[in-house]
């Protein structure tokens, strides 16, 4: 009776030091709207480029310092407020031929898996939606302090690059004038929530 009663006990004792040993801390980090900017670059007429810039965008962050490998990163981007560097092109990108804003007024990122290639740097591998397209995306990341000795209580920086192919969301139009690859940058800063 004492041999069944020192191996239960032992069974509890190692599911509460399992337990104990899965629980990790969590972050929860919100997008600062006034701190935020997305810009997207574009190759014109072989010479040169042009931007688009996104200045209404919200989202959150969620991330483990014992788990860096996860992430839950949700990016939302107002596209009926992007701006052009002049009323014709920024007409046209949210035209039926680009953004088809009056449809599709969200560009929407999610993340879910971090790579960290160095204290600060890393890609998280995601999801992007623009123009009613979803596709895969990797989204090259920098962080203005390392994640991993996160205490969920100080504000971090956050850059975020990534390169698409506009044709691939069905962005098809002025393919002898404008590249097809498309870069864009997220700038923002993550306050604790």
């Amino acid at each position: 009776m004492q041999w069944k009663t020192a191996k239960w006990m032992v069974a509890v004792g190692l599911l509460c030091a399992s337990s104990l040993g899965s629980t990790a801390s969590t972050y929860r980090f919100n997008l600062d709207p006034e701190s935020s900017s997305v810009d997207a670059k574009v190759a014109f007429m072989g010479i040169g480029n042009r931007k688009a810039y996104f200045p209404a965008m919200r989202g959150n962050v969620v991330l483990s310092p014992e788990r860096m490998n996860e992430i839950d990163l949700d990016v939302s981007i107002d596209a009926t407020q992007l701006k052009a560097e002049d009323g014709l092109t920024t007409g046209r990108l949210k035209g039926k031929d680009f953004f088809y804003v009056a449809k599709y007024p969200v560009v929407r990122f999610e993340g879910k898996i971090l790579s960290m290639t160095s204290p600060t740097a890393g890609t998280v591998s995601g999801e992007l939606t623009a123009r009613g397209v979803t596709r895969p995306v990797n989204l090259n990341l920098s962080f203005s302090a390392p994640p991993a000795q996160a205490d969920g209580k100080d504000t971090i920086r956050l850059t975020g690059v990534t390169t698409i192919n506009r044709r691939d969301f069905g962005m098809t139009a002025y393919s002898l004038v404008v590249g097809k690859k498309v870069t864009i940058t997220i700038k923002t800063k993550l306050v604790p929530g």
